[in-house]
């Protein structure tokens, strides 16, 4: 449970969590549930609403509804594994209950796309004690966006605490060099050896330290030895640059520092930068020598001291980034991977059996092969009838556009001659011509379509049916992998 309160906190204002939507909060403002400061009790101070009360509190019930929600969106997208429900000060005016789901988003969604969205259980219904901090461990591993907390009937709540571990989209992540060890891309400092006067999660996080306690700061050794931090990045990566901050620690910075990296949190360790010298209330911006991969880092500090920030910059390597899109697909609710898969294959027969398959112990494209194999005709006319016609214009930047990109600037007589094409085979096998166009030109395209308005029904439509399955592969390729 301690190694859970250790993960960061998704929805932490300072995290980028903000409330989005709420049924009422006419006692006390619902923004309040996301305070970083413990809440406080000020009894015997009011306002024209009636007592202050340090947290989110809605009216008393008298309109026949049963439940008060706020919707929470994340500061980032992850996994949620912790829930700290706080009711403190609130006594004989706490929930009686309280439930958690969860929704999984893309993009920047009003919220009213929100509040239609499809929701996940995430935590059943719990009773709630008065003033008493609830500490409730979440099941389902789910990737989500926002939150949505209920309480029944009514009443007040102080704080909501969503410990986790972010899950990026991997495609937002493709050609930038960003900050692998960052906690809204996923890492995690896993231990370190000391945190006496700040929590070693503050490693990682976001922004600036306002103040020390916002760093990393371990007490005063009187003995031999050092401190040391294990961090474990969002992925594999090349590690280009490293940059130790010891802002605000003025008489209580370390002296130097060592950073080796490891492929496990066992090792073996490398080291990478080695007896740096750290200068008091400073930002260090170190370059490496030569790129390095790792999974891994681990931080020592000679011998003692506080460090405000760690960044390590860098790109995810190809094996980092199939890893993370691995987790992110297994991740996702089954809602929003029902129409991740959709576009990979329009038959909802086979994105039904991905979905029972899930977690594909074998890999997601031999699940995906299996699955194709025990369909049957209606099913494979269904995928195909997804497709757009080879040589129609598809919107910018979608993957038909990206698959097609070949016949994009082709010979107008040949676009032509594949438009003319394309209604004969409509009109002899009832169905659009399929086939992976990726890797070919646009006359490769023609000569095919030819070769193929030849076949007898059954002969083509199982032809079709494997153009089908190799486009289904190539895009989930894309999904692992990235682009081409």
């Amino acid at each position: 449970m301690s190694d859970l309160l250790d993960l960061p906190d998704l929805a932490a204002e300072r995290f980028g969590g903000t409330v989005v939507a709420c049924s009422d909060d006419f006692f006390g403002s619902a923004r309040r549930l996301l305070h970083a400061a413990a809440p406080v009790s000020r009894k015997g101070t009011f306002d024209e609403n009636g007592q202050w009360m340090d947290g989110w509190e809605s009216s008393r019930r008298r309109d026949g509804r049963e439940d008060d929600w706020v919707v929470v969106r994340l500061g980032a997208a992850g996994v949620v594994r912790l829930a700290v429900i706080d009711t403190s000060f609130f006594d004989g005016n706490q929930p009686a209950t309280a439930m958690l789901e969860g929704a999984c988003l893309p993009g920047n969604p009003s919220p009213a796309e929100v509040l239609a969205a499809e929701w996940t259980s995430l935590l059943s219904d719990v009773d709630l004690l008065p003033d008493h901090v609830h500490i409730l461990p979440l099941e389902p591993a789910v990737r989500v966006t926002h939150v949505r907390l209920t309480i029944r009937p009514d009443g007040g709540v102080a704080r909501l605490r969503l410990h986790g571990v972010a899950l990026p989209d991997p495609a937002d992540l493709d050609g930038l060099t960003v900050d692998l060890a960052a906690a809204q891309l996923g890492g995690e400092v896993v231990a370190c050896s000391d945190m006496h006067f700040g929590r070693r999660t503050n490693l990682i996080a976001p922004g600036e330290s306002r103040v020390m306690a916002e760093g990393w700061e371990t007490r005063r050794r009187r003995g031999p030895g050092y401190d040391w931090a294990l961090v474990r990045l969002a992925g594999e990566g090349s590690i280009r640059r490293v940059a130790v901050d010891t802002r605000l620690f003025r008489g209580n910075a370390p002296a130097s520092c060592d950073l080796e990296t490891g492929s496990s949190a066992d090792g073996p360790w490398q080291p990478l930068l080695t007896g740096v010298p750290l200068q008091p209330d400073q930002a260090h911006d170190l370059a490496v020598a030569e790129p390095r991969v790792a999974r891994w880092v681990r931080l020592s500090v000679h011998p003692d001291g506080g460090v405000s920030r760690l960044r390590v910059i860098g790109n995810l390597t190809a094996a980092g980034r199939r890893e993370l899109a691995l987790s992110w697909l297994l991740a996702l609710p089954s809602s929003e991977l029902r129409a991740v898969l959709l576009q990979a294959c329009g038959s909802r027969a086979w994105v039904d059996a991905m979905l029972a398959a899930r977690p594909w112990p074998d890999g997601p494209l031999e699940a995906a092969s299996a699955a194709w194999s025990a369909l049957g005709p209606e099913d494979w006319r269904e995928a195909l009838a997804a497709h757009p016609r080879i040589g129609d214009r598809t919107p910018a930047g979608s993957q038909e556009s990206r698959e097609q990109s070949a016949t994009a600037g082709a010979d107008e007589a040949v676009l032509a001659e594949i438009a003319a094409g394309n209604l004969a085979y409509e009109e002899k096998f009832a169905m659009t011509y399929v086939v992976r166009a990726s890797g070919r030109s646009a006359a490769e395209l023609l000569a095919v379509l030819r070769s193929r308005l030849g076949n007898a029904p059954t002969e083509e439509l199982a032809v079709a049916a494997a153009q089908q399955a190799e486009i289904t592969a190539l895009r989930l390729g894309r999904l692992l992998d990235g682009p081409d």
